[in-house]
């Protein structure tokens, strides 16, 4: 009994370790949309086939994403136009902050 508390003791330990390690190593993309009232129906970035779609929080936005270069795409309403940033790179562990993004009109 005492041996079989202790296993699992140390697969706790170890599922809990892994997961903090897990944190650690989050890649994303923040930045911010311009105006922050604009209406915008989605925020997309795009690598190969991988795809992340969010929507600001007033004009705000963060996405987690694998590390790599991406595409960010905001679709925005009129008066606003789309907007797109080429070559954005994130690498491993980092967020990548795009800063403002100004819909053009």
């Amino acid at each position: 009994m005492k041996k079989t508390m202790v296993t699992l003791v140390v697969i706790c330990a170890s599922i809990v370790t892994l997961h903090a390690f897990r944190t650690l190593q989050d890649s994303g993309i923040k930045g911010a949309i311009r105006p922050a009232d604009a209406a915008v129906s989605s925020i997309w970035a795009i690598s190969g086939v991988d795809t992340v779609r969010t929507q600001p929080v007033k004009g705000n936005f963060i996405m987690l994403v694998k590390p790599g270069t991406w595409k960010i795409v905001v679709n925005a309403a009129g008066p606003y136009k789309e907007a797109v940033i080429e070559g954005v790179i994130v690498s491993n562990g980092q967020f990548t902050d795009v800063g403002e993004i100004k819909l053009p009109h």
